[in-house]
């Protein structure tokens, strides 16, 4: 079926009655979506096939992305920055250079400048500084490609999390995993091609806009899994309802729906058809890719696993077992980052260490795992928050014994590993830590990254949508080019 041949014949009063009838957004996605073009220049958008397989711009360096989110944003000068003029001068006045006219999210007056309270050594052939909070990860630490001079616009925890993921500090934009989705389709075409899998019990800052479509087909949304229950919410069969009655029902669905296509000419109606179908594959094959019990016992232990736990450690086993059946994004979000220092378990002595326990072990587990599977160089780790923290006490636990750090856009760490990636250390803060000292990385540069390294250039990647082409980059970013292998 010719979509927009249909849609031409059917552009009459009385049609556009019935999609008003039907709400003016119904309306409106039925001219977008037919409009829209896909990652390659040569091959449209089918909403009859969606998720089909798209050929990259270039020869891809990684097959698939794993991103751990670490929301709240971690506090990385007590990880992976050292500064050691920042140690010498703990407990001075904040110089005025950084605070005149800037606002911070809980702190104001003039603040104590604060080093770490942790111990800081070179690890690895790359020299790297790695903190007493992350020792697993140290040992794989020339496997690493840092960047310490990330910079966000952003400095409270939605609009900062929306800006990274969807280019936009807004809600209603397509997350990055969408748009990869959209420009690769997916490589089983029995498994959604983007997942999202989220521990410690809250959802993402953003909310599912982090990990959602906007306005691209609901099809290219992050897939919510979970480790405990049902992997997927209703994807199960209804009590009393058998298999064959499930095809059934669906069969019947699907003929109403293709009749409303007929008439309405919309390809959204066409793209639920898939997505009907999708959900009934999924029905074998989810539940099968999301059983840890099928793992050795080693393999378990290794990553800290428990079956049935919702753990991060559970989620990052499981993202490794998604991305080897063919999932081409798994989003990681992991609760818990947000170290003001407004109790012991925000604190930045032990509230930290036993954190970094639930994430050093099992991400030090994945890079050893894929290595070993033969998929570390086709499988692109990115670990980050969404932006960084203070190099000064946080306001509010100022004169308390739990130290803290408040939110910090200007400059913070992030790294990524295999994937096409070089270990080691790209762009550098200043010596206390305040600004982006050399080689300035923004949030649509890191977009522009890992989509570069997917095999597509995130200036020729765009949906259009009322009349506009949208890019997950905006009008901005450029490859950093200093990170790549």
């Amino acid at each position: 079926m010719n979509l927009q041949h249909e849609q031409l014949l059917h552009r009459t009063r009385r049609q556009f009655l019935g999609e008003a009838g039907m709400g003016l957004g119904a309306a409106a996605l039925t001219s977008m979506i037919g409009g829209a073009q896909t990652a390659s220049a040569d091959v449209e958008f089918d909403p009859t096939q969606p998720l089909k397989p798209r050929r990259p711009h270039f020869a891809p360096k990684a097959k698939a992305v794993i991103y751990l989110h670490m929301t709240g944003s971690p506090p990385v000068l007590d990880m992976f920055d050292y500064k050691p003029q920042l140690q010498k001068r703990e407990g001075e006045n904040c110089p005025d250079e950084y605070l005149k006219g800037r606002r911070f999210a809980f702190t104001s007056g003039v603040p104590k400048l604060m080093g770490t309270p942790h111990d800081f050594k070179q690890h690895g052939q790359t020299g790297a500084w790695m903190s007493d909070a992350v020792p697993e990860l140290a040992k794989h630490v020339d496997d690493i490609s840092f960047i310490k001079s990330m910079t966000t616009d952003q400095f409270n925890h939605a609009p900062a999390e929306l800006l990274l993921y969807t280019g936009n500090a807004r809600e209603g934009r397509p997350s990055m995993g969408s748009w990869v989705t959209y420009g690769l389709g997916s490589a089983n075409q029995n498994l959604p091609g983007f997942v999202a899998l989220i521990s410690s019990g809250v959802q993402p800052n953003g909310g599912k806009n982090s990990f959602g479509s906007g306005f691209m087909p609901s099809v290219f949304q992050g897939v919510q899994c979970r480790s405990k229950g049902d992997p997927v919410l209703y994807v199960s069969n209804p009590k009393g309802m058998s298999r064959a009655l499930r095809r059934k029902s669906l069969d019947a669905l699907n003929d109403l729906n293709r009749i409303q296509a007929k008439e309405l000419g919309s390809p959204e109606t066409v793209t639920r058809i898939a997505q009907y179908e999708m959900a009934y594959r999924m029905q074998a094959s989810v539940p099968e890719v999301m059983d840890i019990t099928k793992e050795p016992q080693h393999i378990l232990e290794s990553y800290g696993a428990k079956p049935g736990a919702g753990s991060l450690a559970n989620n990052i086993l499981l993202a490794r077992r998604l991305v080897e059946k063919g999932v081409r994004f798994v989003h990681l979000f992991d609760w818990g980052w947000d170290f003001h220092g407004t109790g012991a378990g925000t604190g930045l002595g032990d509230g930290l260490r036993n954190k970094c326990k639930t994430m050093d072990k099992p991400i030090a587990a994945l890079i050893k795992d894929l290595k070993e599977r033969g998929l570390f160089e086709d499988t692109l780790i990115v670990w980050g928050g969404e932006f960084g923290r203070t190099p000064f006490r946080e306001g509010r636990t100022a004169k308390g014994k739990v130290l803290g750090r408040d939110h910090y856009p200007d400059v913070y760490t992030q790294w990524m590993a295999g994937g096409g990636t070089k270990p080691g250390t790209y762009g550098a803060s200043d010596e206390l830590g305040f600004k982006v000292a050399e080689d300035k990385v923004h949030v649509h540069d890191l977009q522009a990254t890992i989509l570069h390294l997917m095999g597509m250039d995130h200036e020729k990647l765009y949906y259009r949508f009322q009349g506009r082409k949208y890019r997950l980059t905006d009008v901005h970013g450029k490859v950093v080019k200093g990170v790549l292998a």
